[in-house]
């Protein structure tokens, strides 16, 4: 199972969970970013892990073929001697000796292949996390505002609110009356002020009055 089939295991449990409790997005951003972070060490101890057996193998590759080398000299040494028999036997170790190099060197080129998968989608996983946390500062930034607007859309809602408008409402109509009451009290009476420009008015309309009469008088 690859890293990226075990992880998304990983979190598709974990934000089920979480949608279950309703949990805020926030939260749920920065669950996703350590489990992509504690998977990573997992995924880089064991690639750790993976080379040093590597080193293990290449090591007990070179003792194989050593020896195998070493077996190739005694053969040649023993049919030298005329010693067939056991020219025949170093050729049979020599023959051991190549057969487990190249089975070790066969596990090897299998050993490079996972590592070489292995480093490709802990590059992915890197890019992956580099972005996620990226993202996460947006999201924070979001869920934030979000969350103001909606205090000030519950308080604009609320019953507290209404209630104050509504007695503000009443004090106008309250004040409303007062004056009205006050203007009440001034009909009928009339200042000195008012008095004296009822006087101009009429002495005004005293002599239109007066002018309406001698021009009448002209014409007959």
């Amino acid at each position: 199972m690859g890293i990226f089939s075990r992880f998304t295991d990983i979190v598709n449990s974990n934000i089920n969970n979480l949608l279950d409790k309703a949990e805020d997005p926030a939260k749920m951003v920065r669950l996703i970013i350590q489990e992509m972070e504690d998977t990573l060490v997992e995924v880089r101890s064991s690639s750790a892990k993976t080379l040093a057996d590597k080193k293990d193998l290449a090591r007990q590759v070179s003792r194989f073929e050593a020896d195998a080398e070493q077996w190739q000299q005694k053969a040649e040494l023993a049919l030298s001697k005329d010693r067939e028999d056991l020219a025949r036997s170093a050729l049979i170790e020599k023959k051991k000796c190549t057969e487990s190099a190249q089975s070790l060197l066969d596990e090897l080129g299998h050993t490079d292949e996972h590592l070489a998968k292995l480093q490709d989608e802990i590059t992915q996983l890197q890019e992956k996390l580099a972005d996620a946390k990226a993202r996460q500062k947006a999201i924070i930034i979001r869920e934030k505002a979000a969350s103001s607007r909606l205090k000030v859309k519950q308080n604009i809602n609320s019953e507290r609110v209404n209630d104050a408008l509504n007695r503000f409402d009443h004090y106008e109509r309250k004040i409303d009356d007062i004056e009205a009451q006050v203007e009440s009290y001034d009909l009928g009476s009339k200042s000195l002020a008012d008095e004296i420009a009822d006087l101009e008015s009429n002495e005004k309309v005293d002599d239109e009055l007066a002018e309406l009469k001698a021009k009448m008088n002209t014409k007959k």
